[in-house]
């Protein structure tokens, strides 16, 4: 289950890579038009859009990055099984679907069916079409079929599944949404203990999408408290509205930065380079704009109890800046364009204090992400086998550069990939190929057949026996071109 959650951590690393730019282009647009949101400046119009452009459609871009990224051989149909998942089940609980499947006006159709295309849709989605595609791609169908067969079968199977996932979430989700609406008013009551329980609980069910349940109540006229609405129409209370966005300033400008850095400093020395170009890009965007999930996403699925720590976190510093009131609030997120154009509202009370509260929050993060992370030795990003190949781009580019053209180089590849194939069983027991950046990720169904002596003939580092299914074979940096040999010997 771990080497699971850590495959899509992994995976999920290409799509998030393209966030923080999207992030920052929509933040310089909404800075030069906070009012209008490009509707009064043609130049803020244009960067809003494009970074909406990836922004706005994050699960589709999750549904397609996980399903390529779980799948075995990295097919480009296996991101066309994600999207046709991704469209399937978005389409059919759709407002307007919804509401023609039970018989029902769409005014009457469930809220929870607005907020169907989000990040857990997008995550079920790819998940779902990488398992059809590892189960069918290799399928034949008798000769009348045949046209239908392997690859093409991948897509048309992951759609009857989405359907059958539809069908299923058409009768949970509205219930699961609409529980959280009630549970959000709740807690509404209880004040700074409150905010502190509606920041945990909005970071915990960011991966599900649901955490769109409770904004709705906090945030907007759902029961009556509208925070961020009363809060820009200078209609509330000083230091009371405000309390549900104040104390999110903190975590996304100061917090998950120190985190970040915790994470860079405790990567490989290897690869601290690759881990630094991510780090330093999503914390700029979570700090400019307080768009966070290039950064959550990061280690989300490689470490969850990692991610526990900073919904607890996010939560005390609802808590905190509520207790004390101090409030600022945004119109697109908590990052520096929102803190400094609401600090000069009438209902902001006290903000600069959110700052010092944030300084303090850096520390925190940073010394407590740094000793969960080695003192339980999680596979934060540059730390565990399971990199992604995205995150090594130009390692693997200079790799290339190197041995293209070079055929004594591919003839040595061949040679070892055959060595190593040859021992670990050949057709008949290796199962599943696949690397990261200098090892050997690979499945075999039966260990005893695995020649270890003879493996190590072919000049490789190392063996690494993981399981009683995995093994891992330690090559060095040109891993992926061994790696390519051996997926064409199993062909």
């Amino acid at each position: 289950m771990k080497s699971y959650f850590q495959r899509i951590g992994r995976s999920l690393m290409l799509p998030v890579a393209v966030l923080p730019v999207a992030a920052i282009l929509m933040g310089i647009g909404y800075w030069i038009d906070p009012s209008g949101w490009g509707g009064d400046n043609i130049y803020a119009a244009f960067l809003i859009k494009a970074g909406a452009a990836v922004i706005d459609n994050l699960p589709v871009l999750f549904a397609v990055g996980l399903s390529l990224g779980m799948s075995k051989d990295k097919d480009g149909a296996a991101a066309l099984s994600g999207l046709v998942a991704f469209l399937v089940i978005t389409t059919l609980l759709g407002t307007d679907s919804v509401a023609m499947l039970q018989g029902i006006d769409v005014e009457a159709v469930s809220p929870a069916f607005g907020k169907i295309n989000n990040a857990f849709i997008g995550i079920i989605s790819g998940l779902v079409a990488a398992a059809m595609y590892n189960r069918f791609h290799t399928v034949k169908l008798p000769t009348a079929l045949a046209f239908f067969s392997g690859k093409r079968l991948a897509p048309i199977m992951t759609s009857v599944a989405m359907m059958v996932v539809s069908m299923i979430l058409l009768f949970v989700w509205p219930v699961v949404f609409s529980g959280l609406v009630t549970f959000g008013t709740s807690i509404s009551k209880l004040g700074a203990v409150g905010a502190g329980l509606y920041g945990f609980f909005n970071r915990l069910l960011i991966p599900t999408g649901l955490h769109h349940a409770l904004n709705s109540v906090f945030w907007f006229d759902v029961a009556g408290i509208n925070d961020i609405g009363n809060f820009w129409g200078n209609t509330g209370v000083k230091g009371t509205t405000g309390m549900y966005q104040a104390g999110f300033f903190p975590i996304m400008m100061f917090g998950l930065p120190g985190g970040a850095l915790a994470m860079y400093h405790t990567a490989k020395d290897n690869k601290k380079k690759v881990v630094a170009s991510l780090m330093i890009a999503a914390s700029f965007a979570a700090f400019f704009t307080g768009v966070t999930e290039p950064l959550e996403f990061s280690f989300m699925f490689v470490a969850p109890v990692l991610y526990l720590v900073h919904a607890v976190l996010t939560g005390i510093s609802l808590f905190i800046a509520a207790t004390f009131q101090w409030t600022a609030g945004f119109g697109f997120s908590a990052g520096l364009v929102d803190f400094i154009l609401s600090s000069s509202l009438p209902l902001a009370n006290q903000p600069y204090m959110l700052i010092v509260q944030g300084l303090v929050f850096f520390a925190i993060y940073y010394f407590v992400f740094r000793f969960i992370i080695v003192k339980f030795n999680l596979a934060t990003p540059g730390r565990g086998d399971d990199e992604d190949e995205e995150m090594v781009e130009e390692e693997v580019t200079a790799v290339t550069s190197k041995v293209s053209g070079s055929s004594a180089k591919d003839i040595e590849f061949k040679r070892q990939a055959k060595i190593i194939y040859d021992g670990l069983g050949g057709d008949t027991n290796v199962t599943a190929i696949d690397n990261c950046t200098t090892r050997l990720r690979l499945e075999v169904k039966d260990m005893s057949k695995v020649d270890e002596k003879k493996i190590k003939s072919a000049g490789i580092v190392g063996i690494n026996k993981v399981s009683d299914y995995n093994i891992q074979v330690i090559v060095g940096t040109e891993v992926q071109f061994v790696a390519d040999e051996m997926i064409k010997l199993k062909k």
